[in-house]
């Protein structure tokens, strides 16, 4: 049996009990708290929050078994532990009863989730539990992407799409944190002074024409266009990637806000010897080492002040309150991270 603190039989989580579709399939259903694996923590979650693959989950873009709980990502405190220890932990420290924790974990909209334990890491002392919740997802997705998926180096010109974000300003950051320069494409004027704030050093907007804002790319780049594009806006952008990157530069496509991008023909990378590539969060912290490698270095980017965090809301944890921030994130006029308040 776990070394646990006192866990109620029930709680209360957002699901998707009979379909998947629109915003009327979620409910907030009373259902029984799980049981961790061996080598899994049950967490207490206090805050989570919601990201734009939420909505494709509950829409069914991305299946699951039905019944499911919605969320990813969240900050609670231990009250179990794992009955036998895991195969290793990487660099991080011991998990510890009644510890605050941060997690990637999926089922993040309910009072407790469960967790493998190399995937969980004490959240720094010094950090409040709500900006926790940027260094899950946001701060793990805007990580491997600047240092696997095209590594930064100093002086790389980066375009981020979607730049006002919550994946996009932390990309912002970290860009400028590993020594490159940020154009980024925003959708507003309030939009760009966000982006701005958090570093880039310039923001065009996507109400001006594509051919004015690849002409202004190619002009801030001298001419050979981008060292590698981040975006997270998919079909809409993906034609004039093409036309604002270097040669032998990357294209990294991480989400589908305005759809998934269309089927091409491998011809289409020739001309510039151009690199594309899909990547996902949980290839990347799969093993031990991995999550524990780039949770150190989300910690370090946040005390080396590289990393700051801005809440667009707080939502309650109710079926209309995490309904009304996946219309807010759909809307495309959200900047920064939309936060749900689950317990103190």
């Amino acid at each position: 049996m776990w070394s646990q603190v006192q866990i109620p039989k029930t709680m209360k989580a957002i699901q998707a009990s009979l379909k998947t579709g629109g915003l009327d399939v979620l409910e907030l259903n009373e259902i029984p708290v799980p049981s961790p694996k061996a080598n899994e923590v049950l967490i207490k979650v206090q805050w989570t929050g919601t990201n734009y693959i939420d909505t494709y989950i509950r829409s069914g873009l991305y299946p699951r078994p039905m019944p499911f709980t919605l969320g990813g990502g969240l900050v609670g405190t231990i009250a179990s532990l794992p009955s036998s220890p895991p195969l290793s932990t990487g660099s991080l420290p011991a998990l510890e009863l009644g510890q605050t924790v941060l997690s990637n974990a999926a089922g993040a909209f309910a009072e407790y989730a469960v967790a493998p334990a190399h995937q969980v890491a004490a959240l720094p002392k010094d950090v409040d539990p709500k900006d926790g919740v940027h260094m899950t997802i946001p701060a793990f997705t805007a990580m491997y992407l600047v240092k696997e998926s095209y590594e930064v180096t100093k002086g790389d010109w980066i375009l981020v799409r979607a730049a006002a974000g919550g994946v996009g300003l932390l990309l912002c950051q970290l860009v400028k944190h590993y020594g490159g320069n940020v154009i980024g494409t925003v959708s507003t004027e309030a939009k760009a002074s966000e982006a701005k704030a958090a570093g880039a050093d310039h923001v065009l907007l996507t109400t001006s024409s594509s051919s004015d804002n690849v002409a202004e790319i190619l002009r801030i780049t001298g001419g050979k266009g981008v060292q590698a594009v981040y975006d997270g806006v998919g079909k809409d952008t993906w034609e004039e990637n093409f036309e604002v990157i270097r040669k032998k530069g990357s294209i990294v496509t991480y989400g589908n806000a305005s759809g998934a991008v269309p089927a091409f023909e491998p011809l289409k990378l020739m001309a510039k010897c151009v690199k594309v590539s899909r990547p996902t969060l949980n290839v990347f912290i799969e093993e031990p080492e991995d999550f524990a490698r780039y949770a150190g270095l989300i910690f370090d980017a946040v005390k080396a002040g590289g990393l700051k965090f801005s809440i667009h809301k707080v939502y309650p944890f109710t079926a209309e309150g995490v309904a009304q921030s996946q219309t807010d994130i759909t809307s495309r006029g959200t900047t920064g991270k939309l936060l749900i308040k689950v317990a103190e």
